[in-house]
């Protein structure tokens, strides 16, 4: 995780050096400057140094928890910045509950139930793996919060209870091929464990076709399911963006939309950086769990 920390970071930085546009465009304001005024906007920003050494000092400011400070806003990137991360991580959490209960239980279904329901099951999932994001989001929006008005569908809420009834709707745009893509790996890893030697001597020794079915079948299914769900997860950091900017959420990821216009680059920086340390942190979880799943795993370390 370290390595992958500090080559994102040189990866970020780089990106962003030379991508066109600069800062003193942005707090121009349309306004033609003077080459007094761009120098002085230049220096105080310190475009006018060596890229190491713009590096090096924005790395050392990390190292020491300093982020920044954002030129949109006047202010230290962590008080923008993080405020609207727990927002996203929150969203992102949700998402991620209703990716592993929604599609999990619908694989073991569809991999237990007769051809009818499993061909229905698998029709749903085929619209939802071809379903984006913000199409998922319009189609939420007319139904549950325009026709029914279940849900509201602008804002993060306040408190626990606030933020789930506002990210119910962006959660569920968010996790609309997720679930269909567990479901559809669940569905295969546990038909394969119910045809396997082992199930079948299971069956044999007379016990119940359910205990089968949860010692036997759907553990050993969950080190794909878990591979799979961990990526999905992660790859939600990325999506945010779209759904918090159709449902206008105050988050994260729009938060680096809009400052990515604005050229705010400390904030796009520091966003970007921080959400590979999310999915970094995800994936090393998914890595613990094989060991929780599976007590061979553990056994098999040196």
């Amino acid at each position: 995780m370290a390595v992958t920390a500090w080559v994102s970071t040189i990866v970020i930085f780089g990106a962003l050096a030379i991508a066109p546009g600069s800062p003193i465009a942005f707090l121009s304001g349309g306004r033609t400057l003077s080459p007094l005024q761009k120098a002085a906007l230049t220096s105080y920003y310190h475009l006018d140094n060596p890229l190491w050494q713009r590096y090096w000092d924005w790395l050392k400011a990390l190292l020491q928890g300093n982020l920044g400070t954002s030129v949109a806003f006047h202010e230290p990137v962590s008080t923008v910045l993080i405020p609207r991360l727990e927002t996203t991580l929150f969203l992102v959490a949700y998402a991620g509950l209703l990716i592993v209960v929604v599609g999990v239980a619908l694989g073991i279904v569809a991999a237990k139930a007769r051809p009818a329901i499993d061909g229905a099951i698998t029709a749903l999932t085929t619209i939802g793996l071809a379903t984006p994001p913000f199409v998922a989001a319009v189609g939420l929006t007319l139904i549950f919060a325009v026709h029914l008005s279940w849900f509201p569908v602008f804002g993060s809420g306040t408190g626990f209870v606030g933020r789930i009834v506002h990210l119910t709707l962006p959660a569920v745009a968010l996790a609309f091929g997720g679930v269909a893509l567990i479901a559809r790996i669940t569905r295969a890893a546990v038909r394969a464990e119910l045809s396997s030697e082992h199930v079948e001597t299971a069956r044999s020794r007379g016990l119940s076709e359910a205990r089968v079915l949860r010692r036997h079948a759907v553990r050993n299914a969950l080190i794909p399911v878990t591979t799979a769900s961990g990526l999905t997860i992660g790859a939600l950091l990325a999506g945010t963006t779209v759904v918090e900017t159709a449902f206008g959420v105050s988050g994260g990821g729009s938060l680096l939309v809009q400052s990515v216009q604005d050229k705010d680059i400390p904030v796009v920086q520091a966003a970007c950086l921080l959400l590979v340390l999310a999915f970094a942190i995800i994936n090393s979880a998914v890595d613990l769990l094989y060991s929780v799943i599976d007590p061979r795993i553990r056994r098999a370390r040196p």
